[in-house]
């Protein structure tokens, strides 16, 4: 047995049990934001748009990023040729899937509370098998050339190290597209005036963040792969990341719980693209403004632009994860105390290019199920709420029959 392949493998698991770990952060942070009428329906989409993602994934989804499939003996799968030696690479599935499946968790947070069962699940297909492991294969599989153009053209590859873009911008680009075609939850936006929906429950909420902080540091450190690859320098950039994020959302959000909990993810969302090249210092900073993205970026979201993500993860994940994109090429400089190996036009041109494919990839998936099947529940439906529409049964069915 090699025990460096063995120790290897162990660390992948390990980076995929935790970033697994984050997809009960998507729900609580769900459940805790949309009103009590929809908590059945966030915990239950999460869950099985992990299970569509997994299924997808497997069947097509890392074939068309990496050319490998595994309709194979399972001998070959083990120990074969191109597969790794003990199996690795079928946990480096598992690590791969649980980053795919965070697209649709992303998306989910912003068309919350009156969007079908049925169209969201297929949704979930089509992006995790064909639109996210087309741009997966071009920013981490090599796919099509386009990187190596990056490098003769704008003097360095696409950084990308844990997926600001590939994961992050990609899911609240899409978001976008998908809210833009859905249009607002009833009494939003009536008669010109704003109606605010506030959380159903703090805690909840603050929850959700904390899973996911705690997993970050699986999706970010462990994307290096094996023990050999990885550097604490990793770990203390996303640390610093998010206390930035937290920092400069308590105080532009002026002490709002809902804020301060969402700037960590905002700082940890900047830092995934360069956590491997910058310096703790520069981190703070990217994560610092991240945080003052997400609040800015929220408050022009749903009261100029009268855009109704209902999470807010076009600001979050679409606009964070783009920050975070070009910002490696900037805080990995360096000049600036980075490791170098970046260069802000490739970045730049990455991430926007990102962002730019996910929007319309992302309109186009949810118009035509639209125009196929419906996306949206019915007025009656909406107003019922989710829970009962949908599962027929609320968060606190027992309080329900006594009441």
């Amino acid at each position: 047995m090699d025990k460096s392949a063995g120790g290897d493998l162990f660390f992948v698991l390990m980076g995929a049990i935790l970033v697994f770990s984050m997809h009960g952060g998507f729900a609580f942070l769900e459940v805790g934001t949309v009103r009590r009428k929809n908590q059945v329906n966030a915990l239950v989409k999460i869950l099985v748009d992990f299970a569509i993602s997994a299924t997808v994934y497997f069947l097509v989804g890392y074939t068309i990023a990496y050319g490998l499939g595994f309709f194979v003996p399972a001998a070959q799968l083990v120990d074969g040729d191109g597969y790794g030696p003990q199996g690795i690479t079928l946990v480096r599935l598992f690590f791969l899937i649980t980053f795919a499946a965070a697209v649709p968790a992303i998306v989910s947070g912003g068309i919350a509370e009156r969007t079908k069962f049925l169209p969201q699940c297929v949704a979930t297909a089509v992006l995790v098998g064909v639109l996210y492991p087309v741009f997966e294969g071009i920013a981490w599989g090599g796919n099509y050339g386009i990187q190596d153009w990056f490098e003769s053209a704008l003097g360095a590859r696409f950084n990308d190290f844990a997926g600001s873009v590939v994961v992050h911008a990609v899911g609240g680009w899409v978001a976008l597209g998908a809210v833009l075609r859905l249009g607002p939850r009833l009494g939003r936006y009536d008669r010109g005036s704003t109606a605010g929906f506030p959380p159903s429950s703090i805690p909840w909420l603050a929850l959700g963040s904390w899973l996911l902080c705690i997993g970050w540091f699986g999706f970010n450190v462990m994307t290096a792969g094996s023990l050999s690859a990885v550097t604490g320098l990793i770990a203390a950039n996303s640390l610093m990341a998010m206390v930035g994020g937290i920092l400069t959302a308590l105080v532009v959000g002026r002490g709002d719980p809902g804020f301060v909990h969402n700037g960590a993810l905002a700082g940890l969302v900047a830092v995934c693209a360069g956590s491997n090249v910058m310096h703790p210092a520069g981190s703070f900073i990217v994560g610092a403004v991240a945080g003052v993205i997400f609040v800015k970026g929220f408050e022009l979201c749903h009261n100029r632009l009268r855009i109704d993500d209902v999470l807010g993860v076009w600001p979050l994940h679409g606009l964070c994860g783009l920050w975070g994109g070009i910002a490696a090429g900037i805080f990995g400089l360096e000049a600036l105390g980075g490791l170098g190996g970046v260069t802000l036009p490739a970045q730049l041109v990455g991430s926007v290019l990102g962002a730019a494919y996910a929007f319309s990839g992302g309109y186009v998936v949810y118009a035509a199920i639209d125009m196929v099947i419906g996306l949206r529940l019915t007025p009656e439906q909406e107003r019922r709420g989710a829970d009962l529409s949908i599962h027929r049964i609320s968060a606190n069915p027992e309080a329900d029959i006594i009441g």
